[in-house]
């Protein structure tokens, strides 16, 4: 359908945002910017950090940041300038008819609320819902969003979540009150790439069928080509080129648009990565876990009360780097909290250098804890806002290495220029800072321990492709120098084929599947890797709807995850499970060339021809000649 037969929601006219310094003078911010949005749209913006994406989006909400003012233009919501309206009427506005969904959910939500109330909150503050009503519609909303008990989810507390379970959560939020316009800031980057397919079709129905329409805020490309129906390029606060999806995507004129698509993260394919120097080998590896499970709930008979990994082997070999890749909720996160001592586990060891550790840091000796740091996702809640950046830095040097005065001063100054930051950094805060800053500070402060291990938790996923990808040369180099081993937790499965020596599957708080990085990329691997690598998005419009189709009738994407005791966890969403064996014994594992192992009662003939029999699956041919491979479900 035209844009002439669509109705205008929003008009974009001429905006202007400036900021001005001490000396009065006037610094423009947003210079000028116009575009429309009609029902039924999606319009993403798009563009690297402080193009001005999210500040010109927060505008629909009559909103700017501290320091900013509107200083020209207009915005215009069903033809009322929401820039000039009274404040009582921009209230009503903001909750009625306009939602924003912020990009970190770990900092939207209050921790000291239920998930159901804060969900149902705005709907039902604003008069739009009862909270009968409101609470129904979240329910409905939770089963959309493929979360675990549906029914049950909203009387949690956000930390009784993972990081992927509440940015759907946060999702749910913005669409309970049927808003006329979503603002949707980075949404799904901090979520798996199974969990993003499915958010991203939930808002294309959601939009589609009540017939509202978004602002898309992103730097994922990928992503912009599924959702988006018109795209608007910005750089410095300016428009650079603006137009139908298709023609942005598939014919792009201007040169940063250009520069933009050639920054799109690759598939995860073998030989993306760098080889390791054996400089910083040693016989006994950096850190190991063996035969490990955790969870939380306290310890009952040896076993936590919520199991979250079971029986959980890995090794971390000096100045290497293991990436941690599974779906949300699969246990990444715990892995780390327990080699970091901040969850103890309930059975198994972790080693550091050959020697065990006690479960619990508090329990650890200084010299361990300084030796295993951990490197939080989101750099807005690891940091405190309180403190200058000498200050943030100056306190692990202090206390680990004794550093004080001059000599500490001077250290600040030289792990700063480690993380290519300026000396004159130190007297900033962070809110000074911008977000590929504050996570470069957010590392810097973990290296000024001089650790062994890095613990790296989705230290990338908030980063746009470009910082990105400048804060792995980082890791890179500071691994080549310093030789530090790095755990590094990411969905984004590109950056660790680029990045990771090693790769560990985890499904449902079991290793599904380890081993050299270029081996697990490649066939023969486990169906849930080759599940999470087909769905990488591609920079190609109608991949989503192609890729559900094939998707439904082959995997059930649909399927939740489910943590069992007893066969293989993954069996209930296997297009290849045997009935019988998957869903009643434990998986035996399966030794290749070079350390790679999969979990899996299929034989290595049947993973080589597993390729196959998915797409005979594909075209519909449930009919296989091999019976026990025959799909169920």
């Amino acid at each position: 359908m035209s844009d002439q037969q669509l109705e205008k929601l929003v008009e974009v006219k001429d905006l202007r945002i400036s900021a001005y310094n001490d000396e009065k003078e006037e610094i423009q911010i947003v210079k000028g910017v116009t575009f429309d949005i009609y029902k039924g749209q999606v319009v993403a913006l798009i563009g690297e950090s402080g193009s001005g994406k999210t500040t010109i989006s927060l505008a629909s909400l009559s909103y700017t940041k501290p320091g900013l003012e509107f200083t020209g233009g207009e915005v215009l919501l069903n033809g009322e300038d929401v820039l000039t309206a009274p404040p009582d009427r921009q209230r009503e506005i903001r909750g009625a008819n306009v939602a924003y969904l912020a990009q970190s959910a770990a900092a939207t939500f209050n921790p000291a609320i239920t998930i159901g109330e804060q969900v149902t909150e705005s709907a039902v503050l604003h008069g739009i819902l009862t909270q009968e009503e409101a609470t129904k519609r979240a329910t409905e909303l939770y089963h959309a969003l493929e979360l675990p008990n549906p029914d049950r989810i909203g009387i949690r507390y956000p930390h009784q979540v993972s990081g992927g379970q509440l940015q759907r959560l946060m999702a749910a939020m913005a669409l309970c009150g049927k808003p006329d316009l979503m603002v949707l800031d980075e949404p799904t980057t901090a979520l798996d790439v199974t969990t993003q397919i499915e958010v991203l079709k939930a808002f294309k129905k959601v939009i589609r069928e009540e017939n509202s329409a978004a602002i898309y805020v992103t730097h994922d490309l990928a992503v912009v080509a599924q959702i988006a129906d018109h795209i608007v390029v910005l750089y410095g606060g300016e428009i650079m080129e603006q137009g139908s999806a298709d023609q942005i995507i598939n014919n792009p004129t201007h040169a940063y648009t250009r520069r933009l698509m050639d920054a799109v993260r690759p598939k995860p394919v073998a030989g993306l990565g760098t080889a390791v120097g054996e400089e910083h080998d040693r016989e006994v590896p950096a850190v190991s876990v063996d035969n490990m499970t955790a969870g939380y709930g306290g310890i009952v008979n040896g076993e936590p009360a919520i199991t979250i990994l079971r029986d959980v082997s890995v090794d971390v070999k000096n100045a290497h780097v293991v990436g941690v890749i599974g779906e949300s909720g699969c246990g990444k996160s715990t892995l780390a909290r327990v080699m970091a001592g901040i969850l103890p586990q309930a059975r198994g060891t972790v080693k550091l250098e050959d020697q065990e550790l006690e479960g619990s840091l508090n329990d650890r000796k200084l010299e361990e804890l300084q030796k295993i740091q951990f490197v939080f996702q989101m750099a807005d809640t690891a940091l405190n806002p309180k403190q200058t950046i000498s200050q943030i830095l100056g306190r692990p040097l202090e206390f680990y290495h004794g550093l004080k005065g001059k000599e500490k001063h001077a250290k600040v100054t030289e792990i700063l220029q480690m993380v290519e930051l300026p000396p004159e950094f130190a007297s900033r805060y962070p809110m000074e800072l911008s977000g590929g800053q504050k996570q470069r500070i957010n590392m810097a402060r973990s290296l000024a321990a001089n650790p062994e291990v890095l613990l790296c938790d989705e230290v990338t996923s908030a980063l746009d492709s470009i910082v990105g990808a400048n804060v792995i040369k980082l890791l890179t180099a500071l691994r080549d120098k310093t030789g530090v081993s790095f755990v590094f937790i990411s969905h984004d499965l590109s950056t660790v084929a680029s990045f990771a020596d090693e790769i560990v599957v985890l499904y449902a708080g079991r290793v599904v599947e380890q081993g050299p990085t270029d081996e697990v990329l490649e066939p023969p691997f486990h169906p849930y890797t080759r599940l999470l690598i087909s769905s990488v998005p591609e920079l190609r419009i109608g991949w989503l709807e192609d890729t559900m189709q094939k998707r439904e009738m082959a995997v059930g994407i649909a399927k939740g995850v489910e943590i069992t005791a007893v066969g293989c966890p993954f069996y209930n969403r296997c297009p290849m499970g045997i009935e019988g064996t998957c869903d009643q014994q434990s998986p035996p594992i399966r030794e290749l060339e070079g350390g790679h192992q999969i979990s899996c009662h299929l034989t290595i003939e049947d993973l080589k021809d597993a390729e196959k029999h998915t797409q005979q699956i594909l075209h519909g041919y449930e009919k296989l000649e091999d019976a026990s491979l025959k799909p169920h479900g």
